[in-house]
């Protein structure tokens, strides 16, 4: 099965939002600690979330890259860095970034 969770980059120029918006959009316990290694934790466990590819889709990240390249780059990193990693459990994450 194949879950879609999307962020609109449009308004996400910060870290903090960035953080915030995918949280919401995979459902992050509540003990998601709004840091990047919370992020990377959060990514790779997914055992929270039913079986099956989990892929988020943020549209629009120029405006993070724009606002903040380094915040943009470690968002980007630890993304890349969770997939490649992958889950260990039923659930397991994609990623795609839609630019304009």
């Amino acid at each position: 099965m194949r879950f879609e969770h999307e962020i609109g980059g449009d308004t996400l120029d910060t870290s903090d939002a960035v953080m915030a918006a995918i949280a919401s959009a995979l459902e992050f316990p509540s003990y998601f600690g709004h840091n990047l290694d919370a992020l990377y934790d959060c990514l790779t466990d997914l055992s929270w979330l039913p079986a099956g590819e989990h892929v988020l889709i943020w549209s629009n990240p120029a405006p993070l890259r724009a606002a903040d390249a380094t915040a943009y780059d470690a968002i980007a990193a630890v993304l890349t860095e969770a997939v490649a990693d992958g889950a260990g459990g039923d659930a397991y994450l994609s990623v795609l970034l839609q630019a304009d």
